[in-house]
């Protein structure tokens, strides 16, 4: 079955190589092109699409816009002139991040992710009570997909565009941003209390008045920060 792919971008030439890169691969199929995010909107909601190649700067609706906008989203490659976008990606688990003007190299290796990401094994999500015992995400560590449980999970710092993840057993650190993983771990079970730090609530020893204490780890609780701490203290009593 063919991966059914969808253009998005206002400049022509822009789109018409992407196309060409598409017509190109033989397991890919050109479902259509779009020149602004409001049109492809209206494909999404009826189309089945698997990847989508995706401007940023798009009049009336950006990139960016489209994707918050889709209750279920396919997965997304980023085509732009502008460097500066690529952190913004991790926000919304893009695929890839491509440079204009895109070579046919730079965009087989797109499409190889493509095939990576759909070959990994699913997350089991937090549905029933005691799933969560069950529940793990993988993270990309030295090459490899490193399997985690979300119960053994102590605190997750940021480190710029990376993350440590502490565990009982071990200290792992992935190229993501905490800001996503703050999206995508269960609200009842983890903590922002910093700007550089996500805590395990169970894992909590002790709260003060500017701190959290896990194990022998003292966490700072950041000034933003404190009435999401406030509200587990009230939450306790």
């Amino acid at each position: 079955m063919k991966i059914k792919c969808l253009v998005v971008d206002d400049e022509p030439l822009a789109a018409e190589l992407v196309a060409t890169h598409i017509a190109k691969t033989p397991d890919l199929e050109l479902v259509g092109t779009c020149g602004n995010a409001i049109e492809a909107f209206s494909i999404l909601q009826r189309e089945p699409i698997d990847l989508l190649f995706l401007d940023i700067q798009m009049p009336r609706m950006t990139g960016w816009d489209l994707l918050r906008s889709l209750p279920t989203k396919p997965y997304v490659v980023i085509t732009t002139a502008y460097r500066e976008y690529a952190l913004d990606g991790y926000d919304f688990d893009v695929l890839d991040f491509l440079l204009k003007p895109i070579t046919l190299e730079r965009f087989m290796k797109a499409i190889g992710k493509f095939h990576q990401r759909k070959a990994m094994p699913a997350e089991v999500p937090p549905s029933v009570s005691d799933s969560y015992e069950q529940s793990y995400k993988y993270f990309k560590v030295n090459r490899e997909m490193k399997k985690v449980f979300l119960k053994d999970i102590l605190y997750i710092e940021s480190l710029k565009d990376y993350v440590r993840i502490k565990t009982d057993k071990e200290s792992l650190i992935t190229y993501q941003r905490i800001s996503y993983l703050e999206e995508k771990l269960p609200e009842d079970k983890f903590l922002r209390v910093h700007k550089s730090f996500i805590v395990a609530v169970d894992k909590i020893a002790s709260l003060g008045s500017n701190t959290v204490k896990i194990k022998d780890k003292e966490i700072p609780i950041g000034r933003n920060y404190k009435m999401n701490v406030t509200k587990l203290t009230a939450a306790g009593q």
